[in-house]
């Protein structure tokens, strides 16, 4: 019995020396890290009671002041930091090391459950194959004629109001671009569904506030505690009615593929042809391929639902780079000009249509991707380190929490001379030819970059180039005057107006 006490206490003993010696090591790293020594609970606390403009000041202010590195360290002892050189966020997002995001994206698994956003390790690896067909450049183009169709129902609304139309951008273009998400997602029309087209835009925009609401605060309770509040159960009602109209649709549209077995005839697994799909009756959907993944055995009807949930609500931000990219164009007068003019040029080289040509808009091209530099949707990621990572001027302990600071880095006159002022030309082949890959990333970078990025980019081609046809565009609100939260989405805490000019064309 002595005996083994005796051998206890040593294996005790053993096992406080080692973490004794963990933890020096550790706290030896963690110092050699620029940035304060640490954020006590009482201080989360009060950074969640300041203002999200405030806080938004505050973390570019501590970023700005230990550049390109900056350390915080969470009330758990858990090591957060900031980086936000192209170098150093390299070596987080290229290769397979850190693919792991941060426990903070655990607060949106109630919207999405395990998707191809939260899934970590080899679950995201094949969730990621089974998807990626589905943004095939050959599916893409059968979502073209949806985007331009919803373009063109945005500038009918405005048509239909004479004289100068003054519009608070996001919630006007939310609507249009919830419609043409739900379309090529689910193969639904909204317009179709009359007062449900509201309603359902209601709800999305109440999911877009929670999420933010959630992202922020979240720092301090867990989804259970979150449950409990009356935020909490604003959540649960918004959801069941958000996800049980997911769940509709996918039903219908399973019994609709079981009266219809050739609907997928002479499908490819390695290529897809959209031509070669029968289009019996229904236009396709990103819906009917994850159908047919799930009768492979490779998606559950959970799973589906999960990634269409995703879609629909990711899907409906790319109206704030819109919003961004009108408000840049309106406030300058001559690139405007020169957009309208590439557009109108287009337009009268394919009879009057874009729908085939808005790949070959390179100039408005250009225009939203630097808008996405000095307004991405996404300000930070997060990702956790695997194992040690070595960074240009520290190293990173494994386990470290890393904000990748897309804002900062978009903005480092290090990288972007004159960084806040709106300047296409920066995306000439030439400009780009020698500027590091990772100093430019509105879609992240590495592997598990943006899978819908060219979905994005076709989404905001076919809407702006409908707008800017048919209408000059007026500041009514400045970009520079717009109080900008500290929220999961870069969104501007004041109303962002623009007036329409209706064209005689």
């Amino acid at each position: 019995m002595f005996v083994t006490i005796l051998l206890l206490l040593l294996l005790l003993l053993l096992i406080l020396i080692v973490a004794y010696h963990y933890y020096v090591q550790y706290r030896r790293l963690i110092n050699k890290i620029p940035g304060y020594t640490g954020i006590s609970s009482i201080m989360c606390i009060l950074l969640n009671l300041i203002s999200q403009e405030e806080l938004w000041k505050l973390f570019n202010n501590y970023t700005d002041m230990f550049y390109p590195v900056c350390k915080f360290i969470d009330f758990f002892f858990i090591l957060i930091v900031s980086i936000r050189h192209p170098d150093d966020l390299q070596v987080i997002l290229s290769g397979t090391k850190h693919l792991e995001k941060s426990a903070y994206y655990n607060i949106l698994r109630p919207w999405f459950g395990m998707n191809v956003l939260t899934k970590i390790g080899s679950a995201w690896q094949s969730r990621r194959k089974v998807l990626t067909p589905v943004f095939h450049f050959n599916i893409l183009q059968q979502f073209t004629e949806i985007l331009i169709k919803e373009g063109k129902s945005m500038t009918k609304s405005l048509k239909n109001t004479e004289g100068i139309i003054t519009k608070d951008l996001i919630p006007f273009i939310s609507e249009h671009t919830l419609n043409a998400i739900c379309e090529t997602a689910m193969g639904i029309s909204l317009q179709e569904m009359g007062l449900f087209q509201q309603q359902y835009l209601k709800a999305i925009h109440q999911i877009i506030e929670l999420l933010n609401y959630r992202l922020l605060r979240l720092w301090l309770f867990s989804n259970w505690i979150f449950s409990l509040t009356s935020k909490g159960r604003e959540q649960t009602k918004i959801l069941k009615i958000f996800h049980g109209f997911i769940e509709k649709i996918i039903a219908e549209r399973k019994v609709y593929h079981k009266h219809h077995k050739q609907y997928f005839r002479n499908f490819s697994k390695v290529a897809i042809d959209a031509e070669t799909i029968e289009m019996d009756k229904k236009p396709l959907a990103m819906l009917d391929l994850l159908i047919l993944a799930s009768q492979e055995g490779l998606l559950t009807d959970s799973d589906i639902k999960e990634e269409i949930s995703y879609f629909i609500i990711k899907g409906t931000f790319t109206a704030v780079a819109i919003s961004y990219t009108l408000g840049l164009l309106a406030e300058n007068k001559n690139i405007q000009d020169c957009v309208r003019k590439e557009i109108d040029d287009t337009m009268q080289e394919n009879q009057g249509k874009l729908t085939k040509s808005l790949q070959d808009l390179h100039y408005l091209e250009r225009c939203i991707k630097e808008a996405l530099r000095l307004y991405p949707t996404y300000p930070l990621i997060a990702r956790v380190t695997s194992t040690e990572a070595q960074l240009k001027s520290c190293l990173l302990p494994t386990g470290t929490i890393v904000l990748l600071n897309i804002c900062g880095v978009h903005r480092d006159s290090n990288f972007w001379p004159n960084p806040e002022i709106f300047d296409p030309d920066r995306f000439l082949p030439e400009n780009i030819q020698n500027r590091h890959p990772y100093s430019y990333m509105p879609f992240s970078a590495g592997p598990r970059n943006c899978i819908g990025l060219q979905f994005a980019m076709l989404e905001m081609k076919a809407i702006i180039a409908s707008l800017i046809h048919n209408f000059y565009l007026e500041p009514v609100d400045y970009l520079k005057n717009l109080r900008v939260e500290f929220d999961f989405f870069h969104c501007p805490l004041d109303p962002h107006r623009i007036n329409f000019i209706p064209r005689r064309i």
